[in-house]
């Protein structure tokens, strides 16, 4: 029980805090792009998809403000992610609350009754924060992607400034996701990844399996090296407690076993 603890994922953001990061929310990054703004100097996106458990995601959140850091949080719509009260809580802590949105798996690629749910639970969602940004959710076992619901709407029409995966410029953002439950669970996923950009990001080193290594990299980098971050985590998996942690590690690697074959399958 040596990775994905709150105790190492302190330790990550103290990493981050002593190279001098920046800590921007998604909403921030979207809106300074919008403004021909520059960052002055490294900044970091911590981006958390709220997929179950979301308890551990209150705890991550507490974390980061006792350390003065900001991040995002998207929430489902399924019960196990949208807890109000917890909702409410990260909030008040100063986090960002976005839609994880799964609208069109969830309409069975119904685009109509897709962008009617999206709509319904977006402004559910602004009950809780003025939610500016979306991410989809990878829903690895249904065969629809949820992006493509873009291809006939723009969210831009609902009031969105981003979602990741088609207003950040991954050319100048580095981007590590624990999808997975590793650093380099890129090889698993089915959705949750970045593959025009994989191979750079690992000939320049930035390809890990264990969040030690990633800790190790950001201390002994020369700040003027550093990349801009967007760091994804999945908060369920995070945990002190030493019988959720195995019940995750167990759960994590039948999944990836399940993605391996829906990836040869395709």
């Amino acid at each position: 029980m040596n990775d994905f603890t709150l105790h190492i994922y302190r330790s990550l953001l103290l990493a981050l805090k002593k190279a001098k990061y920046i800590s921007l929310t998604f909403e921030e990054y979207c809106e300074m792009k919008m403004r021909g703004v520059t960052p002055a100097g490294k900044f970091v996106i911590l981006r958390h998809d709220v997929d179950l458990k979301a308890a551990n995601s209150l705890q991550t959140a507490k974390i980061e403000a006792e350390l003065g850091l900001k991040a995002s949080y998207y929430f489902r719509v399924v019960p196990e992610s949208n807890q109000p009260d917890i909702i409410r809580q990260i909030a008040a802590l100063g986090h960002e609350i976005g839609y994880h949105y799964e609208d069109l798996a969830l309409a069975n690629g119904d685009k109509t009754k897709a962008i009617a749910h999206f709509k319904q639970w977006l402004d559910y969602f602004r009950t809780y924060y003025p939610v500016k940004t979306i991410c989809m959710h990878g829903a690895p076992t249904s065969r629809y992607d949820g992006r493509d619901l873009w291809k006939e709407y723009n969210y831009r029409d609902f009031g969105i400034v981003g979602e990741p995966y088609f207003d950040i410029d991954f050319s100048q953002v580095t981007y590590l996701t624990d999808t997975g439950r590793c650093w380099d669970g890129y090889k698993v996923s089915v959705r949750d990844k970045i593959p025009q950009y994989q191979d750079e990001w690992t000939r320049n080193g930035w390809s890990f399996h264990h969040t030690e290594q990633l800790i190790r990299r950001i201390e002994t980098t020369p700040s003027s090296e550093l990349p801009n971050l967007m760091l994804t985590t999945h908060p369920q998996r995070w945990t002190n407690n030493r019988a959720a942690w195995h019940k995750e590690l167990i759960s994590q690697n039948i999944k990836n076993l399940a993605k391996r074959v829906l990836i040869a399958l395709k």
